[in-house]
């Protein structure tokens, strides 16, 4: 009778307890653009040890605190410490990317016979949309939801014409945070004029923590058999190159750095590192499945990376120069993180052999990815 009632006792106690480590999500002010427009900050909470800030501006990944091998949480996403970095050196840090994430070539397409420039601003190329891109408005909250499963979802209207891009565009971006350590991120999109669309999340990683320097040591598996070569502008060639026997193939894990300062290697002087499109598959995907995993073998956390998108950008943050002071007040230098974005191969609409970037009315774009965290116990300490 005592065991039952102590039983009875603990149950009661832990259903009480219960509610202390459901998910949460609050919203606060996160200050001002230039313009005087707010920007809005949500934090989710998991209770298991992971916790998620998003910022309007941009709909983007602020902060993402992970637990390591010992159950330390840290923050593993780069950024600025404010919003003044943001505009005054953009980088798309955690930002949403579009109407177009990646390049479209010398900003020039053609959707039904007609001819559309969007900006370019990246060499001869359009890049993530151009100028004013998704990542430089701010998004509104319509969403913020408690529970074992906290979440926000924002909404930004693209006007007909902007960025030169044809069509009203309404897009979302909705960011959930599960009991099991993953955080998925859904855009979804409909337009009332044939476009093109193409959008992904820019975060910067570092599973060491940011600021923490270089991510080079990090073991990165990409599920692709081939990538895109690009030119010197890191637009595609149009050629499917087989990732066998060469610097790109990642379909064993392998540290980041081990090859990427192989001069022998054109496509890596072109990106000053890895820059480049891996072909996933030759079209969407049905369900989601893990298109990369990586490892930090310091301290033991290891994301992997579930999409249903036909291509992943992998980008070893060639381009971090030490003129950016990042959260913690270190300075980011190249290689200090990376990026693995879900998305269309770039260029698309210029390439139909890559498939289509269209949208039509009454159809929904949509581009769902997960990163799955845990931790590597046994990794090298």
């Amino acid at each position: 009778m005592r065991k039952l009632l102590a039983v009875a006792v603990a149950a009661t106690l832990f259903g009480a307890a219960a509610p202390a480590f459901a998910g949460d999500a609050t919203k606060a002010s996160f200050g001002n653009t230039p313009d005087g427009k707010d920007v809005t900050v949500v934090t989710l909470t998991n209770g298991k040890g992971m916790t998620a800030k998003i910022i309007s501006l941009g709909a983007a990944l602020y902060a993402l605190d992970v637990p390591d091998r010992t159950g330390k949480p840290g923050d593993i996403v780069l950024g600025y410490p404010d919003l003044k970095g943001t505009f005054d050196k953009p980088q798309y840090f955690g930002d949403t990317v579009g109407r177009y994430a990646n390049r479209i070539a010398k900003g020039k397409f053609k959707l039904d016979g007609k001819d559309y420039t969007v900006p370019v601003n990246d060499g001869p190329n359009s890049l993530h949309g151009g100028k004013l891109g998704f990542d430089k408005v701010v998004w509104s909250v319509d969403k913020v939801e408690s529970g074992a499963t906290p979440s926000v979802t924002m909404t930004y209207v693209s006007p007909d014409g902007d960025q030169g891009y044809p069509g009203k565009l309404t897009a979302t971006a909705k960011y959930t945070l599960d009991d099991k350590n993953a955080l998925t991120i859904e855009y979804t999109a409909t337009t009332d004029k044939p476009t093109i669309v193409n959008i992904t999340n820019h975060t910067y990683w570092n599973l060491g923590g940011e600021g923490s320097g270089s991510v080079m040591e990090h073991k990165l598996m990409i599920a692709g058999d081939a990538y895109l070569p690009t030119d010197a502008t890191a637009i595609p060639t149009g050629e499917i190159r087989n990732v066998a026997g060469t610097d790109f193939d990642f379909r064993k894990a392998k540290p980041i750095g081990r090859d990427i300062r192989d001069a022998k290697e054109q496509q890596l002087v072109f990106g000053r590192g890895y820059d480049h499109n891996f072909v996933i598959s030759k079209k969407e995907a049905a369900q989601p499945r893990e298109v990369a995993r990586v490892t930090d073998p310091k301290s033991g956390r290891v994301l992997s990376l579930w999409s249903a998108q036909p291509g992943l950008q992998f980008y070893s943050g060639n381009f971090l120069d030490a003129t950016t002071s990042g959260k913690s007040g270190h300075v980011y230098r190249q290689g200090d993180a990376f990026a693995l974005e879900p998305q269309i191969f770039p260029d698309t609409p210029n390439q139909p052999d890559f498939g289509s970037a269209r949208l039509d009315p009454g159809q929904t774009y949509k581009n769902v990815m997960t990163y799955k965290f845990s931790t590597d116990k046994a990794a090298t300490k």
